[in-house]
Order: structure tokens, then C-alpha cells, then sequence
């Protein structure tokens, strides 16, 4: 992890992608693998290798898509750090560090935020997490150009980048219901979706993710969750979003999941995707 933030940093103030062999970071937390995605995705680690690593993914989507949902529920099922850009960006947006006013301007505007902040607020999270003992990470948020694909390559193995789907329509709807608790900081969507099928496409019910009574009255709206920011942004990533998943695509490491409804009907099957149900069901008996 100490190589991953030393040279995620030198890449991001040089633009440039930082190479180094692999046995560069041979003492340093290596990742896991899911044993059923072996056969579909290459090259796979070795035994010895999955025994030992912790997993190291990446979540592709479009905003409002879910990546921060399903990436959290999954760091808790496997023992690793999520770590999501978008939150980064919202913490130094609520700090009075030097990036705060800028970001307010770029975030606002419904634009991406460059690779050199990414990479820098990335940096100083992964340092703290290194200070922790923390190792592996399931990434939400980031890469979002291939040139962060390219850096984020050059210093470390990502076994798996799943990339998750849903229609348009939806999307804008989810992002206008989302809502934030003011006082402990917790995401809500008020939003009911219940889409009907046509045109071949199935039909969709995602029941809304209300909050508990002591947060409703205190509920907030994003300043950027307006439709107009939303189009905008949806727009961006896709015009972004291609050259990114097929960089992976080539490499056999992107797994496209399409969405088929809310958490209930989802979770069970991106388990089954990934071949985690048994983990799953062992980590619910040892709760027990």
C-alpha cells in the first residue's frame, strides 16, 4: 500500500503514468480473487496468491447508480476498505483545506473533477488507511478516465472491475430522490420507482430508502441533484465511460452487471455473479 500511495502521488504531479515491476511490490498486501470468476477473468492468481492477498476491485457506474451501496455492503462482507472518491470529494468540500472553493465551483456545475485532485485526495486516504494496517480495497468512483486507469495499472494488481447498469430514466430519478441526513451524514432516496415494461425492456420496482424518524426532518438535498446537473453529469460519464470499461474489457476483468431492481432483488444476484454466496451465508451463521 506504501508503494500504491508513493506512486499514485509521483504520477498524478509528473502527468504521467508511473511504471514499476511487480516484484517492486513484492512485500507489500496482496489481493484476493474470487475462486468461480477464475475461468472467466485473466490471468488469474495462483492458489498461494489467493490465499494470501485481499481483494482489490474497482465499481463502475454511473452516478446514482448504486456503486457506493453495493461496494459497502460488499468491503463488509470481505474485510476491505471501501473507498469512494465521491465521498473524498465531499469531505474536502466540507473541510476549509485549500481545494475546498474549487471543488465547490467544478462540483456545482455538474463537471468531473480532474485527475490530478482525484489522484491527490486518493493519496492522503490511502495514507491514512496504511497507517491503519488497513490492506485490499474495493474502489468506487475511481478510475473514471484511462489515464487514472493507466496510473492506478502501473502501481497495482486490480483483479476485478465490476461495472454496474441500470436505464437512464431511472437513474435521473434516483439521483433528483437522493437525500443526506444533515446531523450523522447518512445517504436516503425518497425516490419510488415503479417502471413499467415496454419496448422489450422488463418492467422495475425499487421501493425507496426512507429514513428513520429522527433524521426526516433533517434531511438534504445535494446541491448538484438537480435534473439538469443530473442530464449533465450523466452525459459526461458516458462520453468518459467508454474508453474506461473497454480498457478493462480487453484485459478480461470487467464484469458488467445489470441491475434488475432495488437491494432485495439485486444483492442475491451480484452475490451469485461473484460466486460469494456461501461466504455470505457463513459470515451470517457466525453472527448467529
Amino acid at each position: 500500500m506504501a508503494a500504491l500511495t508513493r506512486l499514485l502521488r509521483s504520477a498524478a504531479t509528473s502527468g504521467s503514468t508511473a511504471r514499476i515491476s511487480l516484484s517492486t511490490l513484492a512485500s507489500e498486501p496482496k489481493t484476493g480473487f474470487p475462486a468461480g470468476l477464475a475461468a472467466r477473468l485473466a490471468p488469474a492468481p495462483t492458489r498461494k496468491e489467493r490465499d494470501e492477498r485481499n481483494v482489490q476491485w474497482v465499481f463502475l457506474g454511473c452516478p446514482g447508480v448504486g456503486k457506493g451501496t453495493y461496494a459497502s455492503r460488499l468491503s463488509q462482507l470481505l474485510g476491505v476498505p471501501h473507498i469512494a472518491t465521491g465521498d473524498l470529494v465531499r469531505e474536502e468540500l466540507a473541510s476549509t483545506g485549500p481545494l475546498s472553493q474549487k471543488l465547490v465551483d467544478i462540483v456545482n456545475q455538474g463537471k468531473l473533477v480532474s485527475d490530478e485532485i482525484i489522484v491527490e485526495l486518493l493519496t492522503k486516504r490511502l495514507s491514512k488507511g496504511e497507517e491503519k494496517g488497513e490492506s485490499g480495497f474495493i474502489l468506487d468512483g475511481f478510475p473514471r478516465t484511462v489515464r487514472q486507469a493507466e496510473i492506478l495499472e502501473g502501481v497495482m494488481d486490480i483483479d476485478l472491475v465490476v461495472n454496474l447498469k441500470l436505464r437512464e430514466d431511472v437513474l435521473v430519478e434516483k439521483c433528483l430522490g437522493r437525500r443526506i441526513c444533515s446531523e450523522c451524514g447518512k445517504n436516503f432516496n425518497l425516490a419510488r420507482i415503479n417502471v413499467e415494461g415496454q419496448n422489450g425492456q422488463p418492467g422495475m420496482y425499487m421501493p425507496p430508502l426512507l429514513p428513520p424518524s429522527g433524521c426526516m426532518t433533517k434531511l438534504i438535498t445535494r446541491a448538484d441533484d438537480t435534473e439538469e446537473v443530473v442530464k449533465e453529469r450523466l452525459r459526461i460519464y458516458n462520453d468518459m465511460s467508454l474508453p474506461v470499461e473497454e480498457f478493462y474489457r480487453r484485459q478480461g476483468r470487467l464484469l458488467e452487471f445489470d441491475l434488475p431492481g432495488g437491494i432485495p432483488e439485486s444483492w442475491p444476484k451480484l452475490l451469485q455473479v461473484l460466486s460469494l454466496e456461501e461466504h455470505h451465508e457463513d459470515k451470517q451463521l457466525a453472527a448467529a
